[in-house]
């Protein structure tokens, strides 16, 4: 039973909002579906470690499927499984989500299950330390993909002993030693109930969705964050190379960008589609793969964090297309950020952008973690109509003095593999 004095409820455009006595938040979107996608996101990760948790929240995610005070490890994997849903969870260098796509039909069984694992593991230690085998083949498994590695070697580079530039996955040596305790603790810590939220898409109507997470919820006790992240705000331009003795070269070059939330993101996300975004059009893909043939893989990348940001852009090309890919780089960049483009450009890149994240928000999965992503660090987010308006209102000249401020040739660092 729900006791309507102990919280607020109210809508918000089309999402439903809640917040529970012990700081908990709950965030529903009603969609027409059998499907429901609803999980936990939880506002730690593997920037709210101390220097002495290398690897710690991550590690957290996965051992938290290895038992509860009420399950097995082998009774979690079947809860799910046995009724056609799916089960998982992820880490970043800010965020833990734990979340589950099942049949509308199964949602209290999967709501209740998400809730038993984030509150309730107990970290076995002969479980955790099978586990922590497991994650070294997952590092070593990163570590055989330089054009993935070389993004935490770049973060690295530009948060260099900042907590942004931590990697998540951290080593194995410093994983074999953690002890069910230190898991416990991290978490006592760390998850804390007023930087949580609930997130729930489904065709349930939100009276349903709120009774069963009050029942999985509402109860816990609360657990407030008493500490503050530090801030990245120190950033010197690199520039550093490495031999890793790969077939291709692998390069990265890049600069802070803005952070979550701040009004230079809506131009810095019109430039990374115009510059090197998931279009096959994009101004990289067209100078150096298209028109010139050097790489097969080239494109650009805005990463925001709460207090910082990262626009960089990637090539993997052969050794002797390197300088011409630079060169073809730095003309592109120095293009927008000298250049407004042009009106029907603009319109064309405006119309592309907003196809673009219609189509994202199509993935039911996608949406969901991105509203509880929105809902965890800004208690809002934005509809798809408040989206287009934002678009619509970019002129050509925002876009050129997002690419002036994060294309200055004296502030871009860059990683290389060769």
């Amino acid at each position: 039973m729900i006791n309507n004095k102990s919280f607020t409820t109210f809508a918000l455009v089309m999402y439903f909002t809640h917040k529970f006595s012990n700081g908990i938040k709950l965030v529903h979107l009603q969609q027409a579906s059998n499907v429901c996608c609803c999980g936990i996101g939880i506002n730690t990760g593997a920037r709210d470690q101390t220097p002495s948790q290398t690897g710690m929240a991550h590690f957290i995610e996965h051992t938290m499927f290895k038992g509860t005070a009420r399950r097995t490890a082998t009774q979690i994997i079947n809860r799910l499984e046995d009724v056609g849903g799916e089960l998982n969870a992820y880490t970043t260098k800010e965020e833990t989500f734990v979340y589950a796509t099942t049949l509308a039909r199964d949602f209290e069984r999967a709501a209740e299950l998400i809730s038993d694992m984030v509150f309730n593991a107990t970290f076995p230690q002969k479980e955790i330390t099978r586990e922590a085998e497991v994650i070294a083949e997952e590092i070593e498994s990163y570590n055989d993909t330089p054009s993935e590695l070389i993004f935490d070697d770049f973060e690295e580079l530009i948060f260099d002993k900042q907590t942004l530039g931590i990697d998540i996955l951290g080593s194995a040596r410093k994983l074999a030693k953690y002890t069910t305790d230190d898991a416990a603790g991290f978490v006592k810590c760390n998850y804390n109930t007023d930087q949580m939220v609930f997130f729930s898409v489904s065709p349930l109507d939100f009276k349903k969705v709120l009774n069963v997470v009050e029942k999985c919820v509402g109860g816990i006790p609360a657990n407030l964050r008493k500490h503050t992240r530090e801030q990245n705000t120190i950033y010197t331009q690199k520039d550093i190379e490495k031999r890793k003795r790969t077939h291709q070269i692998h390069l990265v070059v890049g600069n802070r960008s803005c952070a979550l939330g701040s009004d230079e993101f809506y131009p810095m996300y019109m430039l990374n589609n115009i510059l090197g975004g998931p279009g096959m059009n994009s101004r990289l893909n067209l100078a150096l793969r298209e028109h010139n043939g050097l790489a097969y893989t080239v494109e650009s990348n805005l990463t925001t964090y709460t207090d910082s940001g990262v626009f960089c852009v990637y090539v993997g090309a052969e050794q002797k297309n390197l300088e011409k890919c630079k060169r073809l780089i730095s003309r592109e960049m120095e293009k927008l950020a000298t250049t407004a483009i042009t009106p029907t450009a603009l319109a064309k890149y405006k119309r592309q952008t907003l196809g673009q994240i219609a189509i994202a928000n199509e993935n039911k999965e996608a949406l969901a973690l991105s509203i509880a992503k929105s809902f965890l660090h800004r208690d809002k987010r934005a509809t798809y109509e408040q989206i287009c308006e934002y678009i619509n209102e970019i002129t050509a000249e925002d876009i050129r003095k997002a690419a002036e401020r994060v294309f200055d040739e004296q502030m871009l660092s860059s990683v290389l593999y060769y």
